[in-house]
């Protein structure tokens, strides 16, 4: 039996996320598993680095399958693409140790949320950006960011429907960076709670926009309490960039970027 990692990139805007679901559910993982079975001529079952929510997009989703099927890393790519939609392609193919798992081998995992200002509404971008029409205090939201940085208890981050046993994750980097009209939020973890970049996204949102002193998600993360806290940014404006793994895994590392051409948009004051 053969153990193959793959990754992928996709536009969420069509699926109900990345898990499979009742039949007739359109998801990532439904739509992989279909075009992989043709090529290897069998059922085939992925497990994933980090699943994604519906609406939400990834340039570096990383799978792994098992099979006893012999095809090259040019077969399984081409083969796969060749029977996928338009909306998900496979970008690379990998042989790996039976022991390697695309979630629990993963040391980090990484996204990037994209906001576009302007007075003018974007049309190219409105599901893959969040549109803003008002200019955002970035340096605010930079400083707010600082204290979430480390290993937190982050209960008031996260969905009421997270079902995981603790609330407790170590936040590696959170950034905030402006190109024109165009601002990107990094984040990265070790591992994310249910809803957590887009909370955390959320609650810089209100205070770039002046709505929320710099100290308030600081307070809301020694608080815990998550209907104390910001809203929950919406998922088009999300991308997962990838997980990273140890060096001997033998993986390529993480997108490090994605982002909008935006040179013609209006830059506000």
């Amino acid at each position: 039996m053969n153990r193959i990692a793959c990754g992928v990139e996709y536009d969420g805007t069509g699926f109900r996320g990345w898990q499979a679901q009742a039949p007739g559910v359109r998801t990532v993982q439904t739509e992989v598993e279909a075009a992989l079975a043709r090529v290897a001529a069998h059922p085939v079952r992925i497990t994933c680095a980090g699943r994604t929510d519906a609406g939400v997009h990834a340039v570096g989703q990383v799978f792994h399958f098992d099979t006893g099927a012999e095809r090259s890393e040019k077969a399984w790519l081409m083969g796969a693409n060749t029977h996928l939609p338009a909306d998900v392609a496979v970008r690379w193919t990998r042989p790996v140790a039976p022991e390697f798992d695309a979630r629990y081998s993963a040391i980090s995992r990484s996204y990037r949320y994209l906001i576009v200002e302007g007075w003018d509404r974007p049309a190219l971008w409105r599901r893959r950006a969040l549109w803003c029409n008002r200019r955002l205090d970035t340096q605010a939201m930079v400083q707010a960011a600082e204290p979430l940085l480390g290993e937190h208890d982050f209960s008031a981050f996260r969905s009421a429907e997270c079902q995981a046993r603790h609330a407790v994750r170590r936040l590696e980097r959170l950034t905030v960076e402006r190109s024109g009209a165009t601002v990107a939020i990094d984040v990265r973890a070790n591992a994310f709670l249910h809803n957590m970049v887009r909370i955390l996204v959320g609650t810089l949102l209100a205070v770039g926009r002046g709505e929320r002193p710099r100290g308030w998600p600081a307070a809301l993360l020694a608080g815990r309490d998550r209907t104390a806290g910001g809203i929950t940014a919406p998922a088009h404006g999300l991308y997962l960039l990838g997980p990273s793994y140890p060096e001997a895994c033998g993986l390529p590392p993480p997108r490090e970027s994605v982002w909008p051409t935006a040179d013609d948009a209006t830059v506000l004051p």
